[in-house]
């Protein structure tokens, strides 16, 4: 009964209003940032929270049981105000809501916590980043969560087809968005900003602040090449919900030396070869059996990913992809080779449930300081597991207005489409 609960929760979890909802960690002992909602709607003015189904949900683990003091604090990206100008309530909360694991091979402690709430209501649309940060210090940030305020003052029209403007029925895919701005007083088209994700991801959106053609009441965003994206393939899959049985993906469990290991299947290079199959678009969800509360009672696994490979690509890297890591590019999924078993692996600590992933290549390219990759759609799957247009990925489309004279971008549109 709870494989196929699992089953259900991920195929239809994430129903609904979705959006951008970037999570990143900085600290090798925090695990599993989740958010339960991915777009916050602005209502009269306020969001406050006293809506479950308009509350960011947010919560993590610490790897171990001692009792560590986490505050967070919300700034407004792409802006000019003052936190008093768009937070109603404190500047700050401490993180009060936690628990330690039970029973678990490793130990970890549940921290969990909802925003908005009543001591910190939000009051524009816009571009968030809440950061959590340690001991009151906060030069010393662990985790940080972007997410987005929404007031729908806009109507977007958006398709998704497979003959583009530089193949027909290949392996990319092309958008066209027309914008209705009826509620809006826009003077000039530049006061607009556009930005398009694919799959949550951040290593290929695309931001335009041009629309191709200008009517009244009306930006069109069409046959513009910024707007078409590989297609790719659909997600990997594996189901760790049990520490005694293989789920899918799965090939062997195993415990060694206090810990248990998930041992994927190996992958191999499948370029030319598009099968569909239903997945989450990169997401994940945690799921264990034989527990009463999952976030306190699942296991944590060190999951092997293989991928055969004859001989390494010198060219760039291999990076195992998806929400699992973030969406990021980083040393923490940055896959390596082993030239005796002649294959790349990775290997994660991860906690139960069920994960999508994928397969991302990127060319060489310079790090930045935080060994974050900047790739201006770069990355790509066509290395590994091919890109076909019949994919199936989630585009969503972000209407960011900036009226003239105005200090901050709001958000008055988002659509989604699957």
């Amino acid at each position: 009964m709870k494989k196929f609960v699992l089953i259900v929760l991920f195929l239809g979890l994430f129903s609904g209003l979705q959006a951008q909802t970037h999570t990143r960690v900085f600290n090798e002992r925090i695990r599993t940032l989740r958010v339960e909602r991915r777009v916050l709607l602005l209502e009269d003015g306020v969001v406050d929270g006293s809506e479950p189904d308009n509350t960011l949900h947010i919560s993590f683990d610490e790897m171990s049981h001692d009792v560590h003091f986490y505050t967070y604090s919300v700034e407004m990206i792409n802006s000019g105000l003052l936190s008093n100008e768009y937070l109603t309530g404190f500047a700050t909360q401490d993180i009060t809501d936690y628990e330690h694991s039970i029973n678990t091979s490793r130990e970890y402690t549940h921290y969990r916590f909802d925003f908005p709430n009543e001591d910190m209501i939000l009051t524009k649309s816009g571009q968030y980043l809440l950061s959590v940060y340690e001991d009151g210090n906060r030069d010393n940030i662990v985790a940080q969560v972007e997410f987005c305020v929404v007031e729908p003052l806009v109507k977007i029209d958006a398709r998704v087809r497979n003959n583009t403007d530089i193949e027909l029925s290949g392996r990319f895919q092309q958008l066209d968005i027309d914008v209705n701005t009826t509620a809006l007083d826009i003077r000039d088209p530049k006061e607009v900003r556009l930005v398009v994700t694919q799959n949550n991801r951040l290593d290929n959106a695309v931001e335009l602040t041009q629309p191709t053609f200008v009517e009244t009441n009306r930006l069109r965003y069409i046959n513009n090449k910024a707007l078409i994206f590989e297609g790719g393939n659909e997600y990997h899959h594996f189901d760790a919900f049990s520490a005694y049985y293989a789920g899918t993906g799965i090939d062997r469990i195993a415990y060694q030396g206090g810990d248990y290991h998930a041992l994927l299947f190996t992958d191999e290079v499948s370029q030319g070869l598009y099968i569909h199959q239903f997945d989450s678009d990169g997401r994940f969800v945690v799921n264990a059996e034989r527990t009463s509360d999952d976030d306190t009672e699942a296991e944590y696994m060190w999951v092997h990913w293989t991928l055969a490979a004859e001989s390494p690509w010198f060219d760039g890297a291999v990076y195992v992809g998806g929400d699992l890591f973030g969406n990021e590019l980083t040393l923490r999924n940055r896959m390596q080779y082993d030239n005796e078993a002649k294959c790349y692996w990775l290997t994660a600590l991860v906690k139960q449930g069920g994960y999508d992933y994928q397969y991302w290549f990127v060319p060489k390219q310079p790090t930045t300081n935080d060994q974050r990759l900047t790739t201006n759609k770069t990355t790509t799957t066509q290395r590994v597991d091919g890109s076909y247009w019949q994919t199936e990925n989630e585009y969503t489309v972000y209407i960011y207005w900036r009226p003239f004279g105005a200090r901050y971008d709001r958000l008055v549109g988002v659509q989604t489409l699957h």
